[in-house]
């Protein structure tokens, strides 16, 4: 009797990973893509320097032990339309995003025929990873950007669609290093997302199934609205502070697992 296939997971990184080191978060997303077997392809379409960072990626990948790597570059949106970049993810077992700006990510390859590929393989097992940028278009609707500040308020952060690799939730990067709270707060209040994840640098999530593990030197902040009790954002304008009652907070380091549906952390 056959078993259905199941997703791959989501390596989900909050920027400025260790590249020179032990590289201990991208170690973990070699290891989910196969270890010494993993084939992985780095998308570099949010970056404005595609063969500077994306060679960056290639040695630190075969430094870690990956099988192969190559660079799948898409510094336009018909790029997105060509049969090689198309075949390298359509081979890959790991489809990594670097870094830059995330609206570049959704401009240049949502709903194209390489978009299609990414999330099919996707579904057949490959393990999805991202940092920063990379890290911001995991939601099927992301912060675009927004303001570094302890307070939400409307103009403290821009909402955009995503890729809808993890629906439902909304994630922040470069956390605790940029004090990001008030943005992450804003945008679950803007959005009917009920839950925010805040990931520090050299940080990031495995999301298997219903449940992630925290992984890295950092914490992920995790804000859940499910409990709310109230907000005033009938009426407000963009410049006035948000009011939030009733919101739950969890800090989970390294190690820590977090179940996405129940919203319980599991020590």
């Amino acid at each position: 009797m056959g078993t259905d296939q199941q997703p791959g997971a989501l390596v989900i990184i909050g920027g400025a990973e260790d590249k020179e080191g032990d590289c201990t978060v991208l170690r973990e997303f070699v290891r989910a893509a196969g270890g010494i077997k993993a084939r992985i392809a780095v998308m570099t379409a949010a970056t404005s320097l595609p063969g500077e960072v994306g060679d960056e990626y290639i040695r630190v990948f075969e430094r870690i032990g990956a099988e192969s790597v190559e660079i799948v570059n898409t510094e336009r949106r018909e790029d997105s339309e060509r049969e090689d970049g198309i075949r390298k993810v359509s081979e890959a077992t790991g489809i990594f995003f670097t870094g830059g700006d995330q609206s570049r990510i959704v401009d240049l390859i949502k709903d194209t025929p390489l978009d299609e590929v990414i999330h099919q393989r996707h579904r057949e097992g490959a393990v999805i990873g991202g940092t920063s940028a990379g890290a911001a278009m995991m939601p099927d609707e992301m912060i675009v950007g927004g303001l570094s500040v302890s307070n939400p308020s409307v103009d403290a952060v821009e909402m955009g669609p995503g890729m809808g690799f993890l629906p439902g939730i909304v994630v922040d990067q470069h956390f605790a290093q940029r004090g990001r709270l008030g943005r992450l707060l804003a945008g679950l209040v803007l959005q009917p997302a009920v839950l925010g994840l805040g990931i520090d640098e050299d940080t990031g999530i495995i999301v298997e199934g219903d449940e992630f593990t925290v992984i890295g030197r950092g914490a992920v902040t995790v804000v859940d609205e499910t409990s709310a009790t109230h907000n005033n954002l009938e009426g407000l304008l963009h410049d006035e502070p948000i009011a939030l009652c009733g919101v739950k907070l969890h800090i989970l380091p390294q190690g820590y697992r977090f179940n996405l549906k129940t919203h319980q952390p599991l020590v």
